[in-house]
C-alpha cells in the first residue's frame, strides 16, 4: 500500500504566483516548479516529470534517471529491484510485498536520445504552455502518467497495490537492450501478470499495433575504368541508383490496420571522382513494414536480382529484422492509432497476458530538437492509465 504521507502530498495545494512571461521559454527553479496555474490541479505529476527530465539519462548513461526512480519508488513503500542490463544502466523493477507477480505490469523506458537539453516552459502563439525537455514525451510523460495513475487508485482504493508493479528500463532507443535481459530474468524467476500496459507515446490513443522494421545494407562490386570509355568497366554506382530508385518507387505490401509500409534510404557510400567509373557503392535502408517482413523481404530480393546483371557482385546485410506488432485495443472509450516506429512490446515474450500500448504526447514530437508536451496531454495521460488498469481488472 502507498504511504500515508504519499497519499497526502498527492492532493496538497497549490499557490498560484504571477503570470508567466508569455513571450518567451523561461526555466524555473525548484520553488518556483508548482507555482504554474496549469500545474495547480495535479502538482505531484508535474513535480515528477519535470525531475525525471532534469536527470539526463541517454542510452547507455541511464545511471541517474535508475537511482533517482529506485529512491522515488522506494519512498512511496515499493520494493525496488535493479536488473542488470548489457547496454551498461539498470532496470527498476519495483513491486508491494514479498511477491513480484502482480495482475497488471506498468512498464516504459527511461533512456532518451541525445542529445539531452533540459526542462523549460513556454508560451506558444495560442498561450498554450509546452513543457519541453528531452525526454518530456519519450518517455518520461508515460512513467510519470503511470506511477501518478497508480497512486490516485490506491489512494481512491478502487485497487490494492498488490494489483500493480511497475518496469522501467534502459536502453529501448537503442534495440531493446534493457527490456530483453529484464524479462529474460523476471521469466527465470517465474515472474508473470495478466496484463501488461506499454507506456509511449501515442498521441492519447490507443494503439492497435506498431510496424515492424527491416533494415539491411546493400553492397555493389563493380570495375573502375576511365568514364569516357564506360563500356571497358561495370559502374557500381548506376547499378545502385537503380536499385534505390526501384526500392521508393516500388509498392510493398500494406496492412488495414498499420496502413503503407515505407522505405528510407540511410548512408550512401558511394565516393569516387566523376571521371573514373565507380567500382564500389554501398547504402542502408529502413523499411517499416506494415506487412511480414518475409513478404518485403521477397519484394527486396526481386529488386536485387533485376539489376544482379548490371554489377560484378552485389550482396545484402541485415541488421535487424522484425514483424509487425498487433496489440489489444478492446478497452472501450478510446479513439485508436497506429505507430510507424519500434517499441519494447515485441522485446517481451508475450506468455499469455494482455498487451495495451498507450502514452501521452505525439510521437511526431519525439526525438525532435524540440520536443515537449501540453500538460493537458499529461493529465489526460493519468486518466487513461487508470482507465485502462481498471479495465483490466475488470473494475469498469
Amino acid at each position: 500500500m502507498f504511504t500515508s504521507a504519499f497519499a497526502l502530498a498527492l492532493f496538497a495545494a497549490v499557490s498560484i504566483a504571477t503570470p508567466i512571461n508569455q513571450q518567451s521559454a523561461f526555466s524555473l527553479d525548484e520553488s518556483d516548479a508548482l507555482s504554474v496555474p496549469e500545474f495547480a490541479s495535479r502538482p505531484e505529476l508535474f513535480q515528477l516529470h519535470k525531475d525525471l527530465i532534469q536527470v539526463s539519462s541517454l542510452s547507455r548513461h541511464e545511471e541517474n534517471a535508475t537511482a533517482f526512480l529506485s529512491k522515488y519508488l522506494s519512498n512511496q513503500g515499493l520494493n525496488v529491484e535493479l536488473l542488470d542490463s548489457p547496454a551498461g544502466g539498470k532496470n527498476v523493477y519495483a513491486y508491494f510485498g514479498e511477491d513480484k507477480n502482480a495482475s497488471v505490469l506498468l512498464t516504459s523506458h527511461i533512456d532518451t536520445v541525445p542529445p539531452y537539453f533540459n526542462y523549460s516552459l513556454e508560451r506558444d502563439a495560442e498561450n498554450r504552455l509546452r513543457i519541453h525537455g528531452r525526454g518530456s514525451t519519450d518517455a518520461k510523460a508515460s512513467v510519470a502518467s503511470q506511477i501518478i495513475a497508480a497512486k490516485e487508485l490506491v489512494a481512491e482504493k478502487k485497487v490494492s497495490s498488490e494489483d500493480i508493479s511497475f518496469l522501467y528500463v534502459v536502453g529501448e532507443e537503442i534495440g531493446g537492450l534493457g527490456m530483453v535481459p529484464a524479462d529474460k530474468q523476471l521469466i527465470k524467476e517465474h515472474v508473470g501478470w495478466d496484463t501488461v500496459i506499454f507506456g509511449e507515446p501515442t498521441g492519447n490513443r490507443l494503439a492497435v499495433g506498431h510496424k515492424g522494421i527491416y533494415y539491411f545494407q546493400i553492397r555493389v562490386y563493380g570495375r573502375s575504368c576511365h568514364s569516357g570509355y564506360p563500356e571497358l568497366g561495370v559502374d557500381a554506382n548506376k547499378a545502385l541508383i537503380g536499385i534505390m530508385n526501384d526500392l521508393l518507387t516500388t509498392q510493398f505490401p500494406e496492412s488495414k490496420l498499420l496502413g503503407k509500409t515505407t522505405v528510407n534510404i540511410g548512408e550512401i557510400d558511394a565516393s569516387n571522382a566523376a571521371n573514373v567509373l565507380s567500382p564500389y557503392a554501398a547504402c542502408t535502408v529502413l523499411i517499416r513494414a506494415a506487412s511480414t517482413t518475409d513478404k518485403i523481404a521477397a519484394v527486396v530480393d526481386q529488386i536485387i536480382s533485376k539489376h544482379e546483371k548490371d554489377a560484378i557482385r552485389i550482396e545484402t546485410e541485415t541488421t535487424q529484422r522484425a514483424d509487425p506488432t498487433y496489440v489489444d485495443y478492446d478497452a472501450p472509450g478510446f479513439n485508436h492509432t497506429s505507430l510507424s516506429c519500434s517499441t519494447d512490446v515485441p522485446n517481451m515474450l508475450n506468455r499469455g497476458f494482455k498487451r495495451y500500448l498507450y502514452g501521452p504526447g505525439l510521437i511526431t514530437i519525439a526525438h525532435s530538437a524540440n520536443e515537449y508536451i501540453l500538460p493537458d496531454m499529461l493529465e489526460q495521460g493519468v486518466d487513461d492509465y487508470k482507465r485502462l488498469v481498471l479495465h483490466a481488472l475488470g473494475r469498469n
